[in-house]
């Protein structure tokens, strides 16, 4: 127990003295565990093991490079528009509401209409704020151009040594681990490899299939700026209901403005987000993901925000990885204690003793 809480903290020290320089290396080291499977099953069509990782790297990084190509103009031109034009959804549906208050006056009584007036007006001014903060945030993060080509160019490096030398690596830890103790380290290894396929592979890959539904969906109701507010809905699903309820803040907030009086768009708007949040919570989360990664979403969010303010953006791409180990270990610990004569009692330590004690 003690081997493992010191192998986590010095690991949780290293991420902050190096933090700078990480990012690559921790991009490159996830690409390469995600696409090691590809690598192995090439090996068994009788590649060699440098084919194999130049193969699946160079494909990998055409289709990236082709996205990148067809969508970033218009993704970018639409990300932009929206963060200029979100005051001035803030302002119209303000207007909106005033124009609603006879009615909400009527139907709510005096001080509860202002009370809900108040309540939007503050909702609002957040929601605007906090664009401009996470605005302002992406362009003093110190992602320079010189870091940007950087970080492009080193990622594909280190992927590539990593994925040729994996299987000499898994030797290596193998051969380190001490003979007695070699089946339960193991034992802890394979749950933590099940979590992290579960957090890479499975949470990943709801999130690309979040960030194409609702992207498409909203574009095609012909929702204003509906690509980019598909898209932040998508990529902040790796946050609890964090991705779900900014993209319905806004979608529904500028289907409003857009669309009125006519409550049937805002009603598909709304419904696209509801239908598809139970399709993830019942179809793709237990088919993807499944109970792998077993962490309750309280304890994830904690994770992020925690490892989002000591790393920054780093913190944001290991807290789920990091809790997702951190879980299985605890657990560990726990299977451990519910073993141990503390727990049993010294009449239960493995020696006999009256079981009725």
């Amino acid at each position: 127990m003690l081997i493992w809480i010191g192998f986590f903290v010095v690991l949780i020290l290293a991420l902050w003295i190096f933090r700078g320089i990480l990012l690559p290396f921790v991009v490159g080291a996830a690409l390469a565990y995600l696409l090691n499977p590809l690598v192995a099953q090439l090996q068994k069509w009788r590649f060699s093991r440098g084919w194999a990782t130049a193969v699946v790297l160079l494909s990998v990084l055409a289709i990236i490079i082709s996205i990148f190509v067809m969508l970033l103009p218009m993704v970018a031109t639409q990300v932009l528009g929206l963060v200029q034009r979100l005051p001035g959804y803030a302002v119209d549906l303000e207007a909106l509401a005033r124009r609603w208050a006879p009615e909400l006056n009527q139907w709510l009584g005096p001080e509860r209409a202002a009370q809900v007036q108040r309540t939007m007006s503050d909702m609002l001014g957040q929601l605007v704020g906090l664009v401009g903060v996470v605005t302002s945030e992406i362009v003093n993060s110190g992602m320079t151009l010189i870091s940007v080509i950087g970080f492009a160019i080193f990622t594909p490096v280190v992927t590539f040594y990593l994925l040729l030398d994996w299987q000499g690596m898994v030797r290596g830890v193998h051969d380190l681990l001490p003979r007695k103790h070699r089946p339960e380290i193991l034992g802890i290894l394979r749950d933590i490899d099940s979590s992290m396929a579960g957090v890479i592979r499975g949470q990943g890959g709801v999130l690309l299939i979040d960030a194409v539904f609702y992207a498409t969906a909203l574009s095609l109701v012909g929702l204003n700026f509906g690509l980019a507010v598909g898209l932040i809905a998508g990529f902040l699903s790796f946050i609890p209901y964090v991705g779900f309820g900014v993209g319905l803040a806004l979608s529904v907030g500028i289907a409003i403005v857009q669309f009125w009086p006519n409550w049937w768009m805002v009603a598909v708007v709304f419904g696209i987000f509801m239908g598809w949040q139970f399709i993830e919570g019942n179809v793709l989360y237990p088919k993807l993901v499944s109970s792998s990664i077993n962490i309750n979403p309280v304890w994830l969010m904690f994770a992020l925000l925690a490892f989002g303010a000591l790393f920054g953006f780093l913190g944001l791409l290991l807290a789920v990885p990091l809790a997702a180990i951190g879980g299985v270990l605890v657990r560990y610990g726990v299977r451990k204690y519910k073993g141990s004569s503390l727990y049993l009692g010294s009449t239960h330590g493995g020696h006999g003793g009256n079981p009725t004690a």
